[in-house]
């Protein structure tokens, strides 16, 4: 593995860490390097990852990087607005998985079921040991709905260090009467992180004492993020509307971000451009765009884009909520080809809220709003008319009213 790995340091395409095949696997190597047998002994964040596949039956399990410490980056995509790809890949490709085969009924009961609540719970990193049936494969988690990992093994046991769990979860965990929803909007407003909560969700920790289950991570990732996004807007429905044209910008990860809000009852809508070579685009050589918008009622139908929208929506009503207005908010997203691999849906909470928390730019025209859109993305303003539901809304409207 030496070999590989000082070949892999070597290359000319490690040195300019651009090809995501080779970042990923000099990352894998590191962490393997770092192992003296099959067994993983080190500082969790704490994470869990419940699966998805074979759904009821799933591999659940523990986090754990070859380390101890503070390991509380690896675990918190909150901690990784203003990093590089590299810094992130770094954190979660440490992250050894293992795998532990139940039915997602089993939450809280059994051995290993109760520890992996018991971990989620835990206040700060803890010291757990995977006992794994054989070396940790390669093969690293990269989806765009979810945070990536390193390399995983089926898990025969699992041993974790006394911890201290975080009061207010451990609360919403002693409540078997609350439901999930109420749960998580609570662990909210408490100010526990969204990543937490969606990791207690997972987990099995919330909910009806006798409805608990193991919810995939890539599930409760979403349910969270369109469960505090339809709180925040039973608030903002009820306000009065924005008067001026606000524009929010922001760049990460060679993604480009506009959040518009037009004055007007909610409507939202989200616009993706994804470049040749990037997580969705991989083979055409067009760009490929895609949208999902939803009227003031609501959608009835999962959007076509995925757990991104919902993160997106929730970030937009988190910002209406505090300004205590309504808008029609519709976010262009360009994703360049430096956005070399999906890194999860964090990418898109965290840096539309980043753009949220900067001071708008004002403008008194729906002209002047085309105008900056053309300054600053790539893509001709009349592409994004013809792909926007409510861009084109806005320009019909106008020359109604001309």
């Amino acid at each position: 593995m030496s070999g590989e790995l000082s070949v892999i340091r070597s290359s000319s395409v490690y040195r300019n860490m651009k090809d995501p095949a080779v970042l990923k696997y000099y990352y894998k190597f590191k962490t393997l390097e770092k192992l003296g047998s099959n067994d993983v002994y080190g500082s969790s964040p704490p994470d869990v990852f419940i699966g998805r596949f074979g759904y009821p039956k799933v591999f659940i399990g523990p986090l754990v990087p070859p380390e101890l410490g503070d390991t509380t980056v690896m675990g918190s995509p909150e901690m990784w607005v203003g990093k590089s790809m590299e810094e992130i890949v770094s954190y979660r490709s440490n992250l050894i998985r293992g795998m532990y085969s139940t039915n997602v009924k089993n939450a809280g009961n059994g051995r290993i079921e109760e520890m992996i609540a018991e971990l989620d719970m835990a206040d700060k990193y803890s010291g757990v040991e995977e006992v794994l049936k054989h070396k940790p494969v390669l093969n690293m988690h990269f989806d765009e709905n979810s945070q990536p990992f390193g390399p995983s093994a089926k898990m025969t046991d699992m041993k974790m260090d006394n911890s201290r769990s975080n009061p207010k979860i451990e609360k919403a965990y002693s409540d078997t009467d609350m439901n999930a929803t109420k749960a998580i909007i609570e662990l909210y407003e408490k100010g526990i992180p969204v990543s937490k909560i969606q990791k207690s969700l997972s987990a099995g920790v919330l909910g009806l004492g006798g409805n608990r289950k193991f919810v995939p991570t890539r599930w409760s990732i979403t349910a969270v993020d369109d469960s505090l996004g339809k709180y925040k807007l039973r608030t903002v429905k009820e306000s009065d509307s924005i008067d001026s044209i606000m524009v929010f910008e922001n760049v990460a990860l060679d993604n480009r971000w506009l959040v518009i809000m037009l004055p007007g009852s909610w409507e939202y809508e989200l616009v993706e451009a994804w470049y040749p070579n990037t997580t969705w685009n991989m083979d055409s050589p067009n760009i490929e765009i895609f949208s999902s918008y939803e009227p003031f009622k609501g959608r009835s139908k999962y959007a076509e884009i995925g757990g991104c929208y919902y993160a997106a929506r929730f970030a937009s009503s988190e910002l209406l909520t505090k300004i205590q207005k309504q808008a029609r908010v519709v976010i262009l997203r360009e994703a360049h080809p430096g956005y070399i691999m999906p890194v999860g849906v964090w990418n898109v909470r965290e840096h539309v809220r980043q753009a949220l928390r900067s001071q708008p730019l004002h403008l008194n025209s729906f002209d002047e709003l085309l105008a900056f859109i053309g300054s600053k993305m790539d893509i001709p303003i009349n592409t994004w008319i013809k792909n926007s539901t409510l861009l084109s809304l806005a320009v019909r409207q106008r020359r109604l009213t001309m």
